[in-house]
């Protein structure tokens, strides 16, 4: 069992039926795909692996091995000759890259490569909002308006060098995502964009379209490295299921619809939430 591959340049073609079904199932009934075809440069994607592999090597690997919460924790239990089991803790060294990051200065080329790579991973994601939006039967542009807030806001798109996400991979892998009770593991094609619905689509969609729990397998060898990409609503946007999905069957929170919330709100649940089932979390946030 694969997660599906679909070739996004089919979209405007003869083919666009089918590939539109194709992005419906891959949003209703996994969570996750892949794009291939998807207008990116290849040249561009290489040159992001390698300024990415130059930066966290000059730039973050020592300090990770210095500093990062996983080895502290590690290192305390070795100290005090425990047998504890660490869990739910992110066994990773991140950085964000936004509209107002401090730039690491050592990387030549990362800069300019990182805001080209985000810039093109932005239109794709509206791009592909916009056939979420037809799909679902919802007037174009919803989702991406719902993500802005209202006048004067905008949606927050940030890159981790390590909701609607988007990531590329380096091997090995580890990526798996849950289904039907079973760990499936995601086996990237080169060049491949994988994208997977989050929360915040689910919401939007009032259920139709899934948010899965994924996770990563640590492997004791090989270095793992996840370009991972967040198209984000405003803080200040108001979330709730469009009206045209929510029928008088599924309107009652108590019967599990979604609530309304400001996005903002719901990130401070999550937090402290984050490794807990999400439909608490969905009805947690009313209470902020």
């Amino acid at each position: 069992m694969a997660i599906p591959v679909i070739d996004f340049s089919k979209l405007n073609g003869e083919e666009r039926a089918k590939t539109m079904a194709q992005i419906a199932n891959g949003c209703e009934e996994w969570g996750f795909f892949q794009l291939v075809n998807h207008g990116i440069p290849e040249e561009l994607l290489e040159r992001v692996k390698k300024v990415s592999s130059e930066c966290y090597k000059r730039e973050r690997e020592e300090e990770f091995f210095k500093n990062s919460t996983p080895v502290k924790l590690l290192r305390e239990l070795v100290d005090k000759k425990s047998n504890e089991k660490l869990e739910n803790i992110d066994w990773e060294d991140v950085f964000l890259l936004s509209d107002d990051n401090e730039w690491p200065p050592k990387t030549l080329g990362f800069k300019e490569t990182m805001t080209e790579y985000r810039a093109e991973l932005k239109k794709l994601a509206e791009e592909l909002m916009v056939v979420m939006d037809e799909n679902l039967g919802i007037p174009k542009g919803y989702i991406k308006n719902a993500f802005n807030g209202g006048e004067g806001q905008k949606a927050f798109f940030g890159t981790k060098a390590s909701s609607c996400s988007s990531r590329m991979k380096r091997w090995p892998d580890g990526l798996q995502i849950l289904k039907g009770g079973e760990w499936i593991d995601v086996q990237p094609l080169p060049n491949s964009i994988v994208i997977n619905t989050g929360d915040q689509i689910e919401v939007l969609s009032n259920g139709r379209y899934k948010s899965v729990w994924h996770r990563v397998n640590s492997k004791r060898d090989g270095t793992r490295r996840s370009i991972a990409s967040f198209y984000n609503p405003s803080y200040d946007a108001t979330i709730a299921p469009a009206s045209q999905l929510v029928t008088k069957e599924n309107e009652d929170i108590n019967t599990f619809g979604y609530p309304k919330f400001v996005f903002g709100d719901y990130m401070t649940v999550y937090s402290e939430q984050k490794f807990l089932p999400k439909e608490p979390r969905f009805h947690a946030v009313k209470t902020v």
